[in-house]
């Protein structure tokens, strides 16, 4: 278990995603049954109950759904990283995901905006983020 509340539980189940994190590579999960991706990982298919669900890489594109701009957080370590753009994204493939939109200015931010991933190192583990196609993360 991790002891900071910005770092992932890596459990053997969800190893193969962070391993992926960690080599610039996005995972999701597809059913076999239904055909459907989703996204957190899970060991069954959220649509369709089936068990038979495997990893697939994910292309790294998405679409911004919603975003909010957080400025106060008093949980550690995020009171330190203020501002930043909590943001859930609809990833091409069609699930959506939680995140964090960087590398893009407040008043450039767009329902509809491409976004590409990239990837925060952290202590332990790389963070999926989002940002412009072709932009940098800070």
């Amino acid at each position: 278990m991790s002891s900071r509340f910005d770092l992932p539980d890596i459990d053997a189940f969800t190893r193969p995603y962070w391993d992926a994190a960690a080599e610039g590579r996005l995972l999701l999960r597809r059913c076999a049954a239904c055909g459907r991706a989703h996204h957190y990982p899970r060991e069954f298919c959220p649509h369709c109950w089936s068990e038979d669900v495997a990893w697939e890489p994910a292309g790294g594109r998405a679409t911004l759904y919603t975003w909010s701009v957080v400025h106060r957080n008093d949980l550690p370590p995020f009171g330190e990283r203020v501002p930043y753009v909590a943001a859930v994204v609809d990833l091409a493939e069609g699930p959506r995901m939680m995140t964090e939109v960087v590398g893009v200015a407040e008043d450039d931010l767009r329902i509809g905006m491409d976004l590409e991933v990239a990837f925060h190192a952290r202590e332990d583990a790389a963070i999926p983020v989002f940002t412009a196609p072709g932009g940098r993360p800070d």
